[in-house]
């Protein structure tokens, strides 16, 4: 039979999670894994695309879920409600988007942006949040993926306001008294 005249294959729910499991197995932020823990992971993955100046997280909202980025890069920043917002790291291929949902008050800390278009696997956090309850080594393997992001992301946020910090007070004007103005205010005054 001619392969150009075959119809197409039909993707079935089967296949679609055998592709999802082998997606989640291949992300290098969850290489080592076991088998049990991927297959729990895999049960609360979906495929997500987001376009380019998309947000994906905001800063202050309830975070309930977590991505691994897999094609393209993302803007992490801060400060929203204090002017424009200030860059603090941008990520990519392999990364972790989204630590908060592990952690009590389950709130965003950083405004996620698509920098260009990105492709990621979506995990539902409240889900996993009870996986991990329930198995343990779950939870402690993904605190020790997640860790190292999480002091990555906060030390970039404090040099980023450092930096911040003493550019500005470079910047600020400096308010000289001026020995001429002091005496025209002495000259104006009128004497009682």
């Amino acid at each position: 039979m001619n392969t150009l005249l075959e119809a197409p294959l039909k993707k079935t729910k089967k296949t679609e999670a055998e592709s999802m499991a082998t997606r989640v197995a291949l992300h290098p932020f969850l290489a080592g894994m076991n088998p049990t823990q991927l297959a729990l992971l895999t049960d609360c993955a979906i495929p997500v695309q987001f376009n380019k100046g998309q947000t994906i997280l905001r800063e202050g909202e309830m975070a309930n879920r977590f991505y691994l980025i897999e094609s393209g890069k993302v803007v992490l920043e801060s400060g929203e409600g204090f002017g424009a917002p200030v860059v603090v790291e941008t990520i990519g291929a392999g990364d972790l988007l989204g630590w908060s949902w592990m952690f009590p008050p389950y709130v965003w800390h950083f405004t996620a942006r698509a920098a260009e278009p990105t492709k990621a696997i979506f995990f539902y956090g409240t889900i996993l949040r009870e996986y991990c309850e329930r198995n343990h080594s779950l939870g402690y393997e993904l605190f020790k993926r997640m860790t190292p992001v999480m002091m990555k992301r906060l030390q970039a946020a404090r040099r980023k306001m450092l930096y911040l910090h003493a550019h500005r007070a470079q910047l600020e004007p400096i308010v000289l008294g001026s020995p001429f103005l002091d005496h025209e205010n002495d000259i104006m005054e009128v004497p009682k």
